[in-house]
């Protein structure tokens, strides 16, 4: 019987493949620890349904909350529900994403028009967003890390640096900085209803 599903869901995706923007399609099979803007999708996609995803965190890391809902999404839709994106899901995903794009919009802030100008000891990053928010620019020199929470991401750094206004355009400066040198940084939102959307860490140089 799972069989039959999936290669009815299969058959499905592939007659209505054409149809879909290749932004908006998931293209490889997803699971627990992999990050990409293909997992921020898949969140975004997932938090447009509270009992599926009722965190809406839109983090491009494939965290533990989201494959609690793949599983969610997957029990909805007859899969066996094991947390992870794979061969049978994909296509179900893919074509609900397709169907929906247009009409559903995320819980979660959408993040945008990311900019950066970086002088010897100090940056700007700028960026806008689909609603009103508010920012917080994490980095650091290292690396930074992302651990999911229920309402909540915590992110690793040496420092923030926050704007509290509620807007749709934001700009922080990030002061002191080392010359010369590379940093990781990443942009946390959060709108007036306290739901989240991370950016995937990027990096940013200083100059001489």
């Amino acid at each position: 019987m799972k069989n039959t599903f999936a290669l009815a869901a299969l058959s499905m995706f592939l007659i209505t493949a054409p149809l879909f923007a290749s932004a908006d399609t998931l293209t490889r099979e997803l699971s627990l620890g992999m990050s990409g803007s293909d997992v921020s999708a898949l969140q975004t996609f997932l938090a447009s349904d509270t009992t599926v995803y009722p965190q809406g965190l839109v983090t491009g890391y494939y965290g533990f909350l989201t494959k609690a809902a793949v599983s969610n999404f997957q029990s909805r839709n007859g899969i066996t529900s094991v947390g992870r994106v794979g061969p049978a899901t994909l296509p179900v995903l893919n074509l609900q994403i397709a169907q929906g794009m247009a009409s559903y919009s995320t819980a979660a802030p959408t993040i945008s028009s990311i900019s950066t100008s970086a002088g010897t000891s100090a940056a700007t990053v700028s960026w806008n967003t689909n609603e009103a928010a508010k920012g917080m620019v994490y980095y650091s020199t290292s690396p930074l890390s992302q651990t999911e929470h229920a309402n909540s991401v915590d992110v690793s750094g040496y420092s923030t640096s926050s704007d509290s206004n509620y807007r749709t355009s934001q700009q922080v400066s990030l002061p002191n900085l080392q010359a010369n040198t590379v940093y990781y940084y990443l942009i946390y939102t959060t709108d007036q209803q306290g739901n989240v959307s991370v950016t995937w860490p990027a990096t940013f140089s200083t100059a001489n």
